[in-house]
């Protein structure tokens, strides 16, 4: 009899272990009994009915999916290689588990199909240049195609793109080439600058012969002032006009 006793108080035992289920907070319970959904349950400690209850836990925390490299040709015939990363979380519990059989795995193969699409549909530029637009129209298509699954997309980063090596050598002679134009361009607006100011310079030492004659003497000195010892310097017009006045006034006095 005793030990009947502790056979049954055994089966009880189990079939209480067997009952209770605990779900952590960022998990959900997902209970189907006799293959009918229940619903979801948690965070927290419940019972379930052994052999008719089966659950299933979903993690609700956020996914990172790392997006293999994949091959495409964009817009202008340039094949590259692009990987991504993907963020995302499962909002309904139930339909995780209802409506796709393997919501990782469906959300991996809809993020590189929809990769090598927009890549098709861009040109190379583009897709070096306008990574944050890519990556918004990734989210937008993702989120909208997993959002009958309960997954929620909420953000899709291109990491790395990679592209054939004649093609790197051509962008880089391109980019040398765009250096050198505007290096010119800059040169060429400068010595623009300089000759307005040495015009205007020139305007008004021409309109005022004592500013010819200063900047004669500020040039002597300059010169002096690097140490040269011989100086041939023809003396400009300005300066014998005062004495050739003089002589003219003499002569006809005489």
């Amino acid at each position: 009899m005793i030990g009947i006793l502790i056979l049954i108080a055994f089966f009880v035992i189990l079939l209480i272990a067997a009952s209770i289920r605990i779900v952590r907070e960022y998990e959900r319970g997902v209970i189907f009994r006799l293959g009918r959904l229940v619903g979801a349950k948690g965070p927290g400690l419940f019972l379930i009915i052994p052999l008719f209850d089966k659950m299933v836990k979903i993690d609700l925390r956020e996914h990172v999916l790392d997006v293999p490299a994949q091959e495409a040709i964009t817009a202008d015939n340039v094949p590259v290689k692009v990987n991504a990363v993907v963020y995302f979380r499962v909002m309904n519990p139930e339909d995780a588990v209802v409506r796709i059989q393997n919501y990782m795995m469906a959300t991996s193969q809809m993020a590189q199909t929809t990769l090598r699409s927009i890549i098709g549909q861009v040109e190379l530029d583009g897709l070096l240049k306008e990574r944050d637009k890519i990556n918004r129209h990734l989210q937008e298509i993702l989120d909208e195609a997993t959002d009958s699954w309960g997954v929620k997309v909420t953000a899709v980063e291109i990491k790395d793109v990679e592209i054939p090596e004649g093609m790197q050598r051509a962008m880089a002679k391109a980019a040398e080439a765009e250096r050198e134009r505007r290096s010119r361009i800059i040169m060429a607006e400068g010595e623009l600058q300089a000759s307005e100011k040495l015009t205007q310079a020139a305007k008004v030492i021409g309109s005022e012969p004592a500013a010819l004659q200063l900047r004669t003497l500020q040039t002597l000195s300059d010169i002096a002032s690097e140490g040269t010892t011989t100086i041939f310097f023809p003396f400009p017009m300005e300066f014998l006009q005062a004495f050739l006045g003089k002589d003219k006034e003499k002569k006809k006095k005489s």
